[in-house]
């Protein structure tokens, strides 16, 4: 039985609003390296352990390294996912909508903090992520794939800040029209569904 992660597809995304295609297809690419390695290293560590090296410290690092890639490819899949072209605006009424408005007071002031988070220095990614014991949402930043990631905090929205997401369209130092860009093309019914 075939067991590897496939890559998937995400032609759905052609014709975003301020992220061009040329954008897209250089994200794609890194994309499925996260893919290619995540299977790579799975394969690899599976047959150190069928062959007894399991107690091996380049079985411990390859281990290490695994949820990076594993994380990386996840993270983009729900990237790729909450965007659509010309997003709508928020569900008013829906889960999410609730929830902003328990937990930040209003989608203003939800937006300002999740901004303020992402237009910090270095790189990395910003979820909205929703408690699985209260259901609570709140805004973290997560560094490299797996550093930040709360366990099983649910991702409700998650905004790609790694500077391989616009440097084909803007200067490294453009974050905010990037940012601009990516909130015109959000997909809320997508992270609507999100919530539980």
């Amino acid at each position: 039985m075939d067991r590897s992660y496939k890559v998937r597809e995400f032609a759905h995304l052609k014709g975003l609003k301020g992220i061009s295609d040329s954008q897209l297809e250089q994200h794609f690419k890194l994309y499925e390296g996260y893919v290619k390695n995540t299977n790579l290293l799975r394969e690899q560590t599976a047959d150190m352990l069928a062959k007894g090296q399991g107690d091996s410290p380049i079985f411990a690092e390859l281990n290490r390294r695994l949820p990076f890639e594993q994380n990386g490819m996840v993270l983009h899949e729900y990237y790729f996912d909450n965007l659509v072209p010309n997003g709508a605006e928020l569900p008013k009424g829906g889960p999410l909508a609730k929830a902003i408005d328990e937990g930040f007071g209003s989608f203003d002031n939800y937006k300002k903090d999740l901004l303020a988070m992402a237009k910090m220095r270095g790189v990395g990614w910003v979820l909205t992520v929703q408690d699985p014991t209260n259901g609570w949402l709140a805004n973290r930043w997560v560094t490299l794939h797996q550093d930040g990631n709360i366990a099983g905090y649910r991702p409700v929205l998650v905004l790609d800040v790694w500077e391989h997401a616009w440097t084909v369209d803007y200067k490294p130092t453009e974050r905010a029209k990037y940012l601009d860009a990516f909130f015109g093309n959000v997909s809320w019914k997508t992270c609507d569904s999100r919530i539980k």
